[in-house]
């Protein structure tokens, strides 16, 4: 199970600022007054924060210098006062931010889900899963505590910093200016270490993704895994992937824990200074006690406000990495793309399918055509069966009329309709599908059955599930159709999975029906049920089946016989024994001769 490199997305170019944020912006629009209240409650919050210094002075300088009690009562309430609204400005201030973040990142996860939903095949045969999934939890998560958390500290300080700054020089001017010199040696470092930290939290969050991507793949095949007494060397490799995840971590660790010791020293070193020149004016009488001591307060609102920042800018820029991944999932376009104006399709169905001179190539093999100038036309409630060898192009002729892809040449039609101009979903509304793995979800046997019609009633799924010759193992199920089936569907056997497929289908009630090896795998005995439940899916609709076993489809009306990506044959089982050597070849190496002409 070795881990090629493979390119998950398409690489952009990343930026060395924050202005990908604002991408976010789209989704908190929704949510102005949640913003507006938060916006509030955070500048009553700063203003009281930094009325405090005007009443420090007032308090030594009319209080306690001139030894007035009275005063320093009065100070004592008020300073009880602006304590109380900074409470109630900040528990309003963090209920609306947090119910903000949480709200927004709910959207941006369900936007990324819907856009991942609208990508063809083509997307996953380039994409790992577990990178998607990383995108939608770890990257989604990084943005909610900058939406709910992080903006609002960063918001909150920086208000504070410029009032912080405004005071400064109301307070005392020449002590302000020497403030103002060490700024610019706080601004470098947050700009170089800054754009050092960006791109090591892309790096972070792509090797992040690597985990994840390697475990869900590995507990994905644990059978396989276990079977091939694989667990070292995947535990190993599992463990490179979360070392350099570690590493990467490590490195951007360092630069923001670099970042914030740099602007503190910086910015604690001038307050040192400042205070060193505010006491030799207070000794020659130039200010008074409760001056200083109000430009130290706010000295020290100024600098805890620029090392916070400076510490927010981290998380910021680790966010806007997530939010750079993200935006890329959500501007990736689906190849295959609704028509502004889709046809409708006639009524009443009737399942007449038209391949005409049909070229595609597989977007993870650009250089090998999959099919070539294939023509094929399949009548309504005409069989027919294609054969080939492996890697023919069989399965190839069903994904494109389910339009997972389009064909690079020719065309493909539904009732006379180009697959091209129709909705998908109509198209797809009209095929049913029984694929060789049938996909069984994490939920009972009812919903497994009704996801082929969300509509359906109990009794119409007790129907299909009853003609697909389901009916018998499943009411023996502990809890019958309401028993929970496991993980892709892990507590029933391959014919189980398989005739659950089928009643899903047939509750689907398709026009035409496309069947893709869907007996390969079974026993004798599975294979004779799951047969007869197709027998009964299959009568009066137009059906595709693609079979390697040829005992399962002499029957057909047709047999068109497909080698390297060409129709070269087409007939029944006794003309292809004489006109196809291919489809004889096969016949022999399956019935042996004389069966085979029998």
């Amino acid at each position: 199970m070795a881990r090629a490199p493979t390119p998950a997305l398409p690489d952009r170019p990343t930026t060395r600022d924050l202005k990908v944020l604002r991408r976010t912006a789209v989704f908190l629009k929704p949510y102005r007054g949640a913003m507006i209240g938060a916006a509030l409650a955070l500048c009553v919050t700063a203003a009281a924060t930094l009325s405090i210094g005007v009443g420090l002075q007032r308090l030594i300088d009319r209080g306690l210098s001139a030894g007035n009690p009275a005063m320093l009562d009065r100070a004592l309430l008020l300073m009880l006062g602006v304590i109380a609204i900074i409470a109630a400005g900040t528990f309003a201030r963090y209920y609306l931010v947090t119910w903000l973040g949480e709200r927004v990142v709910a959207d941006i996860r369900s936007a990324v889900f819907d856009r991942v939903l609208t990508l063809n095949p083509g997307f996953f045969e380039v994409t790992k899963t577990g990178e998607i999934l990383s995108r939608l939890t770890t990257d989604t998560t990084l943005i909610q505590t900058v939406i709910g958390s992080s903006a609002s500290v960063a918001l909150r300080n920086l208000l504070t910093l410029s009032g912080g700054l405004v005071m400064l020089f109301v307070t005392n001017v020449k002590l302000a200016g020497m403030v103002v010199l060490v700024v610019p040696l706080v601004v470098v470092p947050i700009v170089v270490f800054g754009r050092k930290v960006r791109r090591l939290s892309r790096a972070s969050q792509d090797r992040i993704s690597d985990v994840s991507s390697y475990a869900e793949e590995v507990l994905y095949g644990i059978r396989t895994v276990q079977a091939f007494t694989h667990e070292a060397i995947d535990r190993r490799r599992f463990g490179d992937a979360t070392e350099a995840a570690f590493a990467t971590a490590v490195r951007r660790t360092r630069a923001r824990a670099a970042l914030t010791a740099v602007v503190i020293l910086l910015v604690f070193g001038a307050i040192g200074l400042v205070l060193w020149a505010g006491g030799h004016d207070v000794l020659q009488g130039d200010i008074t006690p409760g001056e200083l001591t109000a430009f130290v307060f706010y000295a020290v609102v100024v600098a805890s406000a620029t090392g916070a920042v400076s510490e927010v800018m981290g998380d910021l820029q680790r966010a806007a990495g997530a939010t750079e991944r993200l935006v890329e999932l959500l501007e990736t376009r689906p190849d295959v793309e609704t028509p502004a104006h889709p046809k409708p399709l006639p009524q009443p169905p009737q399942g007449r399918v038209q391949m005409e001179g049909v070229a595609f190539h597989y977007p993870s093999r650009p250089d090998r055509a999959a099919l070539h100038g294939f023509d094929l036309t399949i009548e309504p409630g005409e069989r027919v069966a294609l054969v080939g060898p492996s890697g023919a192009g069989k399965s190839t002729v069903m994904q494109l009329i389910l339009r997972f892809y389009d064909p690079h040449a020719g065309r493909i039609l539904l009732d006379g309709v180009d697959l091209r101009e129709m909705a998908p979903t109509d198209l797809r509304s009209r095929l049913g599908l029984v694929p060789q793995e049938p996909i069984i979800f994490s939920a009972d046997a009812m919903e497994n059955i009704r996801y082929g019609r969300p509509d359906a009633s109990d009794a119409e799924v007790r129907a299909a599930a009853e003609a697909a010759q389901a009916l018998e193992f499943i009411e023996r199920l502990p809890e019958g159709f309401n028993t929970f089936l496991g993980e892709k569907g892990v507590r029933l056997s391959g014919g189980q999975r398989q005739r659950i497929a089928i009643a899903r289908a047939l509750l689907r009630d398709p026009c035409v029906l496309l069947l893709d090896e869907a007996t390969s795998a079974l026993d004798a005995e599975s294979e004779r049920l799951v047969q007869q439940a197709l027998e009964r899916l299959m009568a009066g609709r137009t059906s595709l089946v693609i079979a390697h076993r040829l005992a399962t489809v002499v029957s057909a009306d047709r047999i068109a016989v497909v080698d390297d990506g060409r129709l070269v044959a087409t007939g029944t089982h006794a003309q292809l024994l004489e006109s196809s050597p291919l489809y004889a070849r096969l016949a022999e190496l399956q019935f042996g001769r004389q069966e085979a002409a029998a």
